[in-house]
Order: structure tokens, then sequence, then C-alpha cells
């Protein structure tokens, strides 16, 4: 199976976003509330897969008035169901069965929040893994990495970057690196000193999991999945031979969220597909709790240009 292969699955890309989010919002949506698990709840124990975790949250930062925001300081309900159906070894996960996600990718995660739930699960299947969001996080990622066995080594700074990272270590004891790194959108832009690696350059997915609450975020949210997708460009170790010669396997960005607004799906799907052809992920490629009426949507989205390989 290849990406190209997954695209046919897949169908046609998008084409009208206002037809997108009628079908959408036209669904018998469950009510989720604003959408967290329990925000009154310092620790959460959670299963994905075969997996135990104990994650730390903070409801205090979540009532405060931090400037900036404070979403991500809890973890909301679509996490952990996209953190198992990303991670399945099963069927239901098109990107390892379809050979777009192995043991030699490299992930990039916006707006990770405090949890690290999708790095904890992926990581362990992947070469790397970082984290990103803003850094009053970082204190709770840490904790959290360490405590579901990926035990980090000492804090360091990258010299060249200048970026502090945290973290680190094996997918409970195997398995890629799991790390975290400050990134603003609105302040930083994405450079391959993301990678936390001098022979990696760019990644092979982005995901981004809940993270559009108001319309003010989707300009810079946008434009940094752009940024982080086009380090590909500049990266010459990761191509695929065709019989029209050789062509780059395109980053995927990978955007999952709970149907709350309309006029804000909307308005992110307008300005992302402007960037990006983007295909909402069906129901046969989903686990049943992220198909319809479930009150949550996965799309794809790969960069307007982008030659995708046989």
């Amino acid at each position: 199976m290849s990406l190209a292969q997954l695209l046919q699955r897949l169908g046609d890309p998008i084409e009208a976003p206002d037809e997108e989010t009628f079908d959408l919002f036209a669904q018998d949506l469950p009510s989720q509330n604003l959408g967290f698990i329990d925000s009154k709840a310092s620790t959460l124990d959670l299963t994905i897969g075969d997996r135990d975790l104990t994650i730390h949250q903070s409801p205090g930062v979540l009532a405060s008035n931090r400037a900036g925001g404070t979403t991500g300081a809890v973890v909301w309900k679509i996490t952990p169901l996209f953190a198992e159906w990303i991670s399945s070894p099963s069927s239901s996960s098109p990107l390892f069965t379809n050979k777009i996600l192995t043991s030699s990718s490299h992930i990039l995660e916006l707006g990770s929040g405090i949890s690290a739930l999708v790095g904890l699960v992926l990581a362990p299947r992947v070469a790397s893994y970082v984290l990103t969001d803003q850094p009053y996080v970082s204190k709770l990622i840490d904790k959290n990495i360490t405590e579901n066995h990926l035990s980090p080594p000492p804090r360091s700074s990258s010299k060249k970057s200048n970026l502090k990272k945290t973290g680190g270590g094996g997918g409970g004891g195997g398995g890629g690196t799991l790390n975290f790194v400050p990134l603003d959108w609105e302040k930083d832009t994405p450079t391959p000193s993301l990678t936390l690696s001098p022979t990696t350059k760019s990644f092979d997915l982005v995901v981004a999991c809940d993270c559009i609450y108001n319309e003010a975020l989707i300009e810079p949210f946008v434009a940094t999945c752009v940024d982080v997708c086009r380090l590909r460009e500049g990266d010459d170790t990761h191509t695929t031979d065709t019989a029209e010669g050789t062509t780059k396997n395109p980053c995927i960005c990978v955007v999952a969220q709970q149907l709350r607004d309309p006029d804000v799906f909307e308005a992110w799907l307008v300005r992302f597909a402007a960037s990006f052809r983007v295909w909402r992920v069906p129901d046969d490629l989903l686990s049943p709790a992220l198909r319809s009426n479930s009150g949550f949507v996965v799309h794809f989205g790969i960069l307007k240009g982008v030659v995708v390989p046989e």
C-alpha cells in the first residue's frame, strides 16, 4: 500500500467548505459540552490500547486568566480516542497499514497540551515524536512522560536553535524518542531545528488534536501547519523513485477536532483548504468512536502543488 492508494480510498478532495460544514453539522451530534473529560480532576487514569496511563492535568491553570489561553491545561475527550485510533496496529489505522507511518517516521504535534497522550502511544512505533505547545505546559508534559515509563534524560538546550526541550527516551522501553519543544504559533517560525536531530530536517506527519476554539487562532495555526509541512521541500532524504523521476514524499497534516461551532469550523476549513488539499477521513477508515454522529471529525491535508508519489 502507498499514499497514492490511500488517497484513492479517500476519494476527491473537499471542494466546498460550506457544504462540508453543512454535512457535518447536520448530523445528530451528541451533547459534549465544551469537551473536557473531567476539568476538576488533577489526575486521570486512561487506557489506550494496551497502555494504562496516569495523566496529570491542571484545573487551576484552566480556571485562571492566563494570557495566551489555558485550554492545554486539561485533557479533552477527543484526545484519547484519536490517540487510540492513530496508534492502532489494526486495519483501523490507515497511516500504518498504508506505510505512511513506519518505525523510521518523524512526527510533530501542534498544540499538544499537558497530556502528551498521542506522543506517549505513538512514540514507541516511530523514530521520533516532538510535542509542541506554549511553554506553560512543559512542566506537566515532563511529569506525564516520566511517570508513564518514558524516562527523560537531563534537560538540555539546542545551542543552534535556542529551543529548550524536555522529555526524551524510548516508548515504554523501546521505539523512538519523545520530546517537548515550546512553539508559539503567533511568535515562532518552524525550522528544521524542531526535529532536535542534526540528520533529520523535516517531518513525515504533523498532528493537531482539538486545537481550534475561536477564529483568532485560525490564521496562525494554519500558517504553522504550512511552515512545518514545507520543511520537506528542503529535505532530500525522503524521496521515492518513480517512472517520472525522483519525487519527495510529502508531509501529511492530520487535524482531529470536536464539532462545536459551525462558523469557527467553516472559517478554519476555508483557510486550511486555501493552502492544502483536504480530505475527510471516512467512517470505514476510522474507529467507531470517531465515526459519523460521534461529534468528532478527522481531516488529512497535503500542501497544494506537492506531487504525490505513485
